[in-house]
């Protein structure tokens, strides 16, 4: 592993710690915010293991972004969309 490799390795995992700490930003936030979710980092994990030639499957991957099983981020963590989230994401899309 080249050491770029080894220092974009090191800002994904911080990247998944900073997510970890704020639990409070829903995923329609970064969605409407930033272009991209938990759910597109995992989809993004997905591919990279596949291009690399390793099989994740998608829980997987998003057990990996999430920290826990998603069901129980999702119990846990998730609220409701606002009116004006839902908006803001259905006026982008």
């Amino acid at each position: 592993m080249s050491d770029l490799d080894k220092i974009e390795a090191a800002v994904f995992r911080r990247l998944l710690a900073h997510l970890d700490e704020r639990k409070d930003v829903q995923n329609i936030e970064l969605m409407n915010l930033a272009g991209f979710c938990r759910n597109c980092l995992s989809k993004w994990y997905v591919a990279a293991a596949e291009e690399a030639g390793v099989s994740v499957d998608y829980d997987a991957a998003r057990e990996r972004v999430y920290g826990m099983p998603y069901g129980e981020w999702k119990d846990s963590y998730q609220k409701e969309a606002t009116a004006e989230q839902l908006a803001a994401f259905n006026k982008k899309g």
